[in-house]
C-alpha cells in the first residue's frame, strides 16, 4: 500500500484473478441451484422460469426406476463407516509412526502412492481383485460345500469391495494431517501426566486425545465428505447396489429435467451441513477446554 493510502495496480489485478477463480470455482454449483428452484416449466438452462419447489417434490416421489432414497441412504451409511475408520486408522498410525516404526518409511509410501494412482485404475484393480475372489472361491465350494456354491454370489459390494476403494482415497488424507499434528505436538504434557502417576492408557485418553480432538473432528468431515462425493474409484468397485453419486452420474444421460438439479443441490446442502458441523463441534470443543482451564 503506498503513503496515500491506494492500493497497487498490481493488488487489483490479483484480486480481479482471485474473484475470476472463485467464480469459476463456484459459479457452476451456484447455477444449478438456482435453475433446480424453477417452476413447472423450467428447463436444464437459462432464462428461469418461475420459481417454486416443483422439482423438490419430483424427487421426493421418485425418478422413475431409480431408487434415489435408497442411494441417498445407502452414501450416508457408507460415509459414516468411511468416516469412522478413517478416523480410527489414522489415529493409529499417526501413533504408531511417533516412534521409528521397522518398514514404516516403506509403509507411508504404499499409501500416499494411492493418491498420484489414477482413481479408475484404483477402482479397475480393486474390482479385478474380488472378481478373481470370487473365482477362487466358487471353485473352493463347488469342490467342498456344493450347497453354498450354488447360492454364493460376489464378494463385491457396499462395505467389501466399496469401502476398501474408499479407503484407499481417504487415508492417506487422515494420515498425513495426522503426521502434522504429532509433528506440532509438544511430549511435556505426556511426560507431565506420567510424572503424575498416569498410565499410558490414562495418558492418551484425558491427554493426548483432548488435545488433538479437533483434528480428529476434521480427519472425520475429510471421510465422510470424500466418501459422499466420490465417483472414479467406486465405478468398479461396488456391485449391485449403487451409492447417490454414481446413480446422479447415471442420471445425467437419461433425465432431461431440472429434477436432476434439485438433487445436486440437495447433496451439495448435505456436504455443506456436514463441514458446517464440524465447525460448530471444534468451536464448541475449544470453547469446554478453554472453560475447564479457566
Amino acid at each position: 500500500m503506498s503513503g496515500s493510502g491506494r492500493r497497487s495496480l498490481g493488488f487489483w489485478l490479483l484480486a480481479a484473478l482471485f474473484g475470476a477463480f472463485v467464480l469459476f470455482l463456484y459459479g457452476p454449483m451456484l447455477a444449478i441451484v438456482v435453475l433446480s428452484f424453477q417452476g413447472p416449466e423450467g428447463g436444464l438452462t437459462f432464462p428461469l422460469r418461475g420459481v417454486s419447489l416443483h422439482w423438490f417434490r419430483q424427487l421426493w416421489e421418485g425418478i422413475g426406476t431409480v431408487d434415489i432414497g435408497g442411494a441417498f441412504r445407502r452414501s450416508l451409511l457408507l460415509g459414516s463407516v468411511v468416516m469412522g475408520l478413517t478416523v480410527l486408522l489414522s489415529l493409529g498410525a499417526g501413533l504408531a509412526y511417533r516412534k521409528r516404526l521397522p518398514g514404516g518409511t516403506a509403509l507411508f509410501f504404499v499409501v500416499v502412492a494411492s493418491l498420484v494412482m489414477p482413481s479408475i485404475i484404483v477402482s479397475l484393480g480393486i474390482g479385478l481383485q474380488f472378481r478373481l475372489i470370487d473365482t477362487g472361491l466358487k471353485a473352493w465350494l463347488e469342490t467342498h460345500a456344493p450347497a453354498l456354491g450354488e447360492t454364493y454370489g460376489t464378494a463385491l459390494g457396499l462395505f467389501t469391495s466399496g469401502l476398501g476403494a474408499q479407503l484407499t482415497w481417504t487415508l492417506p488424507f487422515g494420515l498425513l494431517i495426522m503426521f502434522a499434528v504429532f509433528n506440532r505436538f509438544n511430549p511435556a504434557y505426556e511426560e507431565a501426566a506420567r510424572d503424575l502417576g498416569a498410565t499410558p492408557g490414562q495418558t492418551l485418553r484425558h491427554v493426548v486425545l483432548p488435545l488433538i480432538g479437533p483434528s480428529l473432528v476434521g480427519i472425520g468431515m475429510f471421510g465422510f465428505t470424500l466418501s459422499w462425493d466420490e465417483i472414479a474409484r467406486s465405478s468398479q468397485a461396488m456391485g449391485d447396489l449403487n451409492t447417490l453419486p454414481l446413480e446422479l452420474q447415471g442420471l445425467t444421460t437419461t433425465v432431461t429435467t431440472p429434477v436432476i438439479y434439485a438433487l445436486g443441490t440437495v447433496t451439495t446442502v448435505v456436504s455443506f451441513a456436514v463441514m458446517a458441523l464440524t465447525v460448530a463441534i471444534v468451536i464448541l470443543w475449544r470453547r469446554a477446554r478453554g472453560g475447564g482451564h479457566s
